[in-house]
C-alpha cells in the first residue's frame, strides 16, 4: 500500500462523511454516541453528566473494512472509542509497513497521542467493519482532567495497553520462530478437544507480521507444526494430536493470556 500523509483536515472530511457511506442509521445496536459511550463496561463508573457531555462533542460511525482512520505521524484531532469491530494499527516505513497489534472492541485508539497532543506513532486501518465514536480531542482532554473517574477508566485502559504491548515483546524475544507459530496456533484452539478445526482470525501475512516474522518464514514454519499434531491447510488450523502440541509448546499466562481492561474503582465506592 502507498503511504501518503493526507492532511488532518482532509482525515476529519473523510471520516465524517463516511456515515453517509455506510448507512449508519440503518442498523446499529447503538444509534447515538451517548448510547454507545454506554456499551464499554469499563467506563460504566463514569457519571452519566460526564458521558453526557462527551456524547454532545462525538459522533458515532460505522466504518467499513479497509478504511483507514488515522495515518502515522497525524496530530489526532478526536479520541476514537472503538466500541465494535477490531482495527489493525500498523507500524509504516515508506511502503512498508509492519503489524504492531490489532485491537478489538471495546478499547481506545492509541490514547496517550489524544492526552499528550502528539502524533500518532502508527496507521489504524479497519480490520473488521467498526462502530467507533469520534470526540473531540480537546473535549476528551477536559474531561478526563476534570473529571476522577473517566481519569481512572483511561488510566486502566492505558494499563491493560501496556501489559499487552508488554506480553507482545517478550513472545517476541523470548521464543523461537517455530515456538512462536506453534502458541500461536494452539492458543486458537485453546479449550477444544482433539479433531477439531479453527479458522484462522486474519490472513497470513498479517500473523507473520504480528509474530515478528517474515512471511516466507511462517510458511516454512507451518509444515514443522504436523510433528506436533497441529496442521494447517488454507486458512484452517486442524488440531490432529492436541495433547502432541501441548507437550511440544507452552502457553504462558504472563506471555499468552488474556488482557481485559479492569475498571479501577473509585475510592469509597
Amino acid at each position: 500500500m502507498r503511504h501518503r500523509e493526507p492532511t488532518s483536515k482532509t482525515r476529519n472530511a473523510k471520516l465524517m462523511s463516511a456515515e453517509l457511506q455506510t448507512g449508519i442509521n440503518s442498523n446499529l445496536i447503538a444509534a447515538t454516541p451517548r448510547e454507545a459511550l454506554a456499551e464499554p463496561g469499563w467506563l460504566r463508573s463514569v457519571p452519566p453528566a460526564t458521558l453526557d457531555m462527551l456524547a454532545k462533542h462525538a459522533v458515532l460511525h460505522r466504518m467499513p473494512a479497509g478504511s483507514t482512520l488515522f495515518e502515522q505521524a497525524e496530530t489526532p484531532s478526536f479520541a476514537l472509542l472503538l466500541v465494535a469491530g477490531r482495527v489493525e494499527l500498523l507500524g509504516v516505513r515508506s511502503t512498508e509497513e509492519t503489524l504492531v497489534e490489532i485491537v478489538e472492541a471495546p478499547d481506545l485508539l492509541l490514547p496517550a497521542a489524544v492526552l499528550s497532543g502528539q502524533p500518532y506513532l502508527l496507521r489504524a486501518r479497519v480490520l473488521d467493519e467498526v462502530r467507533i465514536v469520534m470526540i473531540q480531542a480537546e473535549a476528551f482532554r477536559d474531561a478526563v482532567t476534570s473529571d476522577h473517574a473517566l481519569c481512572l477508566a483511561v488510566l486502566a485502559c492505558q494499563a491493560t495497553q501496556f501489559r499487552r504491548q508488554t506480553m507482545h515483546a517478550k513472545n517476541l524475544h523470548l521464543r523461537s520462530a517455530e515456538e512462536r507459530v506453534g502458541c500461536y496456533l494452539l492458543k486458537l484452539l485453546e479449550g477444544r478437544t482433539t479433531n477439531t478445526s479453527v479458522r484462522l482470525p486474519i490472513e497470513k501475512r498479517l500473523i507473520a507480521s504480528q509474530l515478528g516474522m517474515t512471511r516466507e518464514t511462517f510458511s516454512r514454519t507451518l509444515p514443522v507444526m504436523i510433528r506436533h499434531g497441529l496442521r494447517v491447510e488454507g486458512d484452517v488450523v486442524h488440531a490432529d494430536d492436541i495433547s502432541a502440541a501441548r507437550l511440544r509448546f507452552h502457553l504462558d499466562p504472563l506471555v499468552d493470556g488474556n488482557e481485559p481492561i479492569i475498571p479501577l474503582q473509585v475510592k469509597g465506592k
